[in-house]
């Protein structure tokens, strides 16, 4: 039974695989379930046990890509620490070289960020990733909110303007990073990036 379970799994990675790849060359519209499974080398059976429909596997690599980001930002926010605002920093720097370093993670980050636009029967879903985008700030705020508490920032600020603000940094980084791979290297520069958007928090 557990082999099999592997079995299952791996099949459906292969799908995912394929899918992005073929959703990154020739679109989303464009891409059907047919060629999914051939790219796959599954077949359409396969597709279809995994699968209700192309949507579900749009939804699947979306999940792929946010949900352990969520879990990473949420990890950090459970361990202990006097000082929210430098556990928060690392979980930034982090997630940006995991970014360059997961091969998986870069193709799907690349769809989502560069080249999909929601268009036609998945114009519906943006709702749908935009509440994922509040949950993910508020968590976020939480690391905030959490330094407020210990002393770290100052009683007044205003942490959902500092999640808007290092949500749009991150953003920033890896578009620009994804654009261009060959331009700069997130493991060597990661770290001096996040660096520079919180030592004016700890300066305040």
């Amino acid at each position: 039974m557990r082999k099999t379970k592997e079995e299952a799994d791996s099949t459906k990675q292969s799908i995912l695989d394929a899918a992005v790849k073929l959703f990154s060359e020739h679109g989303v519209a464009k891409t059907s379930l047919e060629k999914i499974a051939k790219a796959a080398s599954v077949t359409r059976g396969a597709v279809y046990w995994h699968f209700a429909n192309k949507q579900e596997i749009f939804e699947a690599l979306h999940d792929q890509l946010h949900s352990p980001f969520i879990q990473m930002i949420t990890d950090g926010l459970d361990a202990d620490s006097s000082n929210a605002i430098a556990q928060l920093q690392e979980v930034c720097t982090e997630l940006l070289i995991d970014l360059e370093q997961n091969k998986t993670k870069k193709k799907i980050a690349t769809l989502f960020l560069l080249r999909c636009d929601y268009s036609g029967e998945f114009a519906h879903s943006k709702d749908r990733y935009n509440e994922k985008k509040k949950q993910k700030h508020i968590t976020l705020s939480r690391y905030f909110d959490k330094a407020i508490k210990q002393g770290v920032l100052p009683a007044n600020t205003n942490s959902m303007l500092l999640t808007i603000g290092i949500s749009a940094y991150l953003r920033g980084i890896a578009v620009e990073y994804l654009e261009d791979p060959d331009a700069f290297s997130l493991q060597d520069n990661a770290a001096k990036l996040i660096g520079m958007f919180f030592e004016r928090l700890q300066t305040r």
